[in-house]
C-alpha cells in the first residue's frame, strides 16, 4: 500500500482502526486473566469497531439517545 492510499485509508478510518486496537487490547488484558477468552475478546472487537465507526461518522450520542427513547 502506498503512503498516500495509507494516509487517505488512515483518514477515513481513523475511528475504526482506533476502537477495534482499544478492543482488542482490552480482550488481551481479559484472555491474559482468564475471563470467558474468545467470546470476551469478540464483544470488545465489537464494541470497538462500533465506537470507532460512531467517530468516523461523527455520530451525535444525544441524537441517537433520542431517537431510541422517543415517545410514541
Amino acid at each position: 500500500m502506498e503512503t498516500g492510499n495509507l494516509a487517505e485509508f488512515w483518514g477515513r478510518h481513523r475511528g475504526k482502526i482506533i476502537g477495534v486496537v482499544l478492543g482488542l487490547v482490552f480482550g488481551w488484558f481479559a484472555i491474559t486473566y482468564g475471563v470467558l477468552k474468545a467470546l470476551f475478546v469478540s464483544l470488545c472487537v465489537l464494541v470497538g469497531y462500533i465506537v470507532g465507526r460512531s467517530l468516523d461518522e461523527r455520530l451525535d450520542w444525544r441524537e441517537l439517545l433520542a431517537r431510541l427513547f422517543k415517545e410514541k
